[in-house]
């Protein structure tokens, strides 16, 4: 189990979407990573986007939702793993962070997160939040 953030603004009337890059393979990613004893999953998924992408704000109670993958581990063996994903409204990005230098970040409209995010439960719910967006705004 891992918990994930995906870290999301409005600018100029257009959702966009903060994602990051992962440290080996440089896939588009959002902030991820394993659970914190003592910390909430959400709260674990506010400081993975602290420490990877160097962003805070107000992050959801609930999971927006999840996918699943397989995480390949420094021996090479891989695990499945699910990821339940956290919408986190971002207020505050920092000039530096704990990993800026060992990622790329960049924040993407959309139809560029779509593009750029391989993972396809990931895309599925990157689409899903933008379309609930879509709906409270109109």
């Amino acid at each position: 189990m891992q918990y994930a953030a995906l870290p999301w603004r409005v600018n100029g009337g257009e959702l966009e979407i903060l994602l990051i890059t992962t440290l080996k393979t440089r896939r588009w990613i959002v902030p991820k990573g394993w659970p914190i004893e003592a910390l909430s999953p959400r709260e674990c998924a506010a400081r993975e986007a602290l420490e990877e992408a160097g962003v805070s704000g107000s992050i959801g109670a609930k999971p927006i939702g999840s996918f699943r993958y397989f995480k390949r581990r420094k021996d090479g063996d891989t695990v499945p793993c699910k990821v339940d994903v956290f919408a986190l409204e971002v207020t505050t990005q920092r000039r530096s962070w704990a990993e800026k230098r060992a990622r790329e970040f960049r924040w993407c409209t959309l139809e560029e997160a779509l593009a750029s995010v391989g993972e396809p439960g990931l895309r599925q719910v990157i689409a899903a939040f933008a379309e609930t967006r879509r709906l409270e705004v109109h």
